[in-house]
């Protein structure tokens, strides 16, 4: 699939790796304190005598404010652009978890669960908007780069809580303010570099908004990615939130073993990301969702039946095949409607955030009634919904 070009490619541009390192380095942070939330679920458990269904409100209330703010502020910022939103949505998420650190019920929980989406929320449209612009058209790498970022700092999140906040307590949570305070001063010169950049390409024709294939056609695509993300995130949601439980019951670890399990995942996931990017700039990000989604299926529906090595084996896997549609999903919609990179950046960001929640909750339910092993065992089935992947077009060259 060729790569759409910008008006403005008379002037071509080289790409500025040290601000999509930057944005992807603050993707980083945001992301480590975003996963404490998640992997901080079995101390909380314990601490506020919660049930599963808790545990799910939890990744709901967090996901879905993230999911019905993000398409708004992704219309908002490719009307009017707002580069210092960039700072502010860390500070959202600092605040978030120092209410996290110090709540004393399930309501702040709840409060600060949804401080931190707001921060999500404002930060991933414009960011990801941010290492468009500085990809000197490496769209796929570029996107790759910035959200491998995010997937670095969730695999660390789960051990940052093994070593520091399960052994020292939920109140050590408050020292994570120091990683977003790091992140508001280098996001403050991101923003500075964006603003200098939109002046400096202000005399430049804008970008046409032309659809490359006939309306219902780009409609019905869009809606097959969304199902596709829809479909991805759900899964991975369930593995992010409930295999440390998954791992605890069916084998018996202690909580640092299931931490080190996640960690596993989550980092596999990480390295997906980051080979998907370039891997879609090269082959077509066509080609990348089809060879993702589909290639899951067997070791999807081999994961609930595998003893512990198995186990760790399988969830490798799966995060690497798996997580490498994503930058490829966003740069395929992003090529389909020209021109509103914060609006697809903030649907599908936002709903990967808000349908992985409801997923959540709603596997909380099953997993209270029928156990965590029947929730494992309905979730093989759902890459299978990657079918519908035969009915994404060709882009036309432009």
């Amino acid at each position: 699939m060729a790569s759409v070009t910008s008006a403005g490619s008379m002037h071509p541009e080289k790409t500025a790796f040290s601000v999509i390192l930057a944005v992807s380095f603050c993707h980083m942070l945001n992301d480590i304190m975003q996963s404490l939330l998640t992997a901080l679920y079995p101390v909380l458990k314990a601490n506020y005598a919660l049930d599963f269904v808790q545990i799910g409100l939890l990744t709901f209330t967090f996901q879905v404010t993230a999911s019905m703010l993000q398409p708004a502020v992704g219309i908002v910022t490719d009307r009017w652009g707002l580069p210092y939103s960039l700072p502010v949505a860390m500070l959202s998420t600092c605040m978030g978890l120092l209410l996290l650190a110090s709540a004393d019920h399930f309501g702040m929980l709840l409060l600060a669960a949804s401080l931190i989406g707001i921060g999500s929320a404002i930060f991933h449209p414009e960011s990801s908007r941010v290492a468009r612009l500085a990809s000197g058209g490496r769209h796929g790498l570029a996107q790759s780069l910035f959200q491998v970022g995010g997937n670095a700092g969730s695999a660390m999140g789960p051990l940052l809580a093994a070593f520091i906040v399960i052994p020292f307590g939920q109140a050590s949570l408050g020292w994570f303010s120091i990683v977003a305070i790091t992140g508001f001063f280098v996001l403050s010169w991101v923003s500075t570099w964006y603003v200098r950049h939109r002046r400096s390409t202000m005399s430049r024709p804008v970008q046409s908004r032309a659809l490359p294939l006939p309306k219902a056609r780009v409609l019905w695509t869009i809606a097959i990615l969304v199902l596709l993300t829809a479909t991805k995130n759900v899964y991975l949601a369930s593995v992010s939130s409930y295999f440390t439980f998954f791992v605890i019951e069916k084998f018996g670890t202690t909580v640092q073993q299931a931490q080190l399990m996640l960690f596993l995942f989550l980092g596999s996931a990480a390295a997906g990301v980051f080979l998907g990017g370039p891997i879609g700039d090269r082959y077509g990000a066509r080609f990348v969702i089809w060879l993702s989604i589909l290639g899951v299926v067997p070791f999807a529906l081999l994961l609930p039946y595998a003893n512990l090595f198995w186990t760790g084996v399988l969830s490798i896997i799966i995060g690497l095949v798996f997580s490498s549609a994503l930058s490829a999903i966003v740069v395929f919609a992003q090529e389909l409607v020209p021109g509103r990179v914060g609006l697809i950046a903030g649907v599908f960001f936002g709903f990967a955030f808000g349908f992985g929640g409801m997923g959540a909750a709603v596997l909380g339910i099953f997993a209270d009634s029928h156990g965590i092993e029947f929730v494992y065992r309905i979730c093989s089935y759902l890459p299978l919904l990657g079918i519908f992947t035969v009915f994404l077009p060709k882009i036309p060259s432009r």
